[in-house]
Formats: C-alpha cells, sequence, structure tokens
C-alpha cells in the first residue's frame, strides 16, 4: 500500500491566518488543534516564487516557499513535512520554522535507514509544533495523519 503526505503543520489557527493569505489553500483538521494544509499542485504553483528552485532537502518544497514559512512562523511554529511509500520504501522529510527561523531540519530518511534516537522527521516535526503521543502511539498517529493515504483525500478538509 502507498502512503504521500506533503503539507504544512501547525495549529489550526495558524493555518486559518495561511488560508485568508493564500485562497487556494485548503484547511483539514488534525487532533491536538493541530490542522494542516495539502500541497497540491496548485498551492505549489501559486506559491513558487518565479525562477525559485525546490528547497534541498525536500522533494515539493516550493522555491523561494521558506520566506513565507520564517514570516507565518513568527505567529507560532509552523512545520513543513513529506512522507512517500510504496510497497514498503519510501522516504520522509520534515522542517519547522518559529519565530522566523528554521528551528529544525530540513531532516530526512529513507527506508531501511534507522531514525535518530529523538524519532521519525515527521514525529520530530511535530513535536515542534505541539503535538504529544500518549503510550502505544507516535506523534503520527496521535495526531490522525494515519487518517488518509492520498494526499488528495485531504483536500476536503
Amino acid at each position: 500500500m502507498s502512503y504521500e503526505l506533503k503539507a504544512l503543520i501547525a495549529s489550526r489557527e495558524l493555518l486559518d491566518v495561511v488560508a485568508a493569505e493564500v485562497p487556494v489553500a485548503r484547511v483539514a483538521g488534525l487532533e491536538q488543534k493541530l490542522a494542516l494544509i495539502p500541497m497540491t499542485d496548485l498551492l505549489f504553483d501559486t506559491v513558487t516564487e518565479h525562477g525559485g528552485a525546490i528547497q534541498p532537502g525536500f522533494t515539493s518544497f516550493p522555491g523561494g516557499f521558506g520566506r513565507r514559512m520564517a514570516a507565518w512562523s513568527k505567529a507560532g511554529p509552523i512545520g513543513y513535512v513529506e512522507a512517500d511509500f510504496c510497497g514498503g520504501e519510501g522516504t520522509q522529510h520534515a522542517a519547522v520554522w518559529f519565530d522566523a527561523q528554521v528551528v529544525l531540519g530540513p531532516l530526512s530518511s529513507v527506508t531501511g535507514q534507522p531514525f535518530a534516537a529523538e524519532g521519525s522527521p515527521i514525529s520530530q516535526a511535530l513535536r515542534r509544533v505541539g503535538a504529544q503521543h500518549s503510550h502505544g502511539q507516535d506523534e503520527f498517529e496521535a495526531v490522525g495523519l494515519d487518517r488518509h493515504r492520498r494526499l488528495v483525500d485531504w483536500c476536503s478538509g
């Protein structure tokens, strides 16, 4: 089975501000008062700066988008995460901005590479934006990122 995620993750309050600024952005609620905005092709095209290259360390982080992430992070921590898995093989990428600075990452992992002691890139990013895990769950499950397996399924909010 496959799993695909490319999204901004932060508090619902912060992502509502982002969506007001970028009308093509669609906010989907998560657990623990967090939310995500899927990085759809339309959003990617809308926020990519002319001539900007994809951010190193990611597969779908729009060129020049780091400046917007830094600006939004003045209101609270905001992360960008990617996961792409198919047939048990895949990758994860994550970074978090806070107070106009990158405070985590970019982190990457590939199947077969052990996670850092702090956990997977996405779990580390989720902790930085306020997620907590409970016994028997990691942050990924605790906030509900396992609810959908395809990016398009997050687009309905």
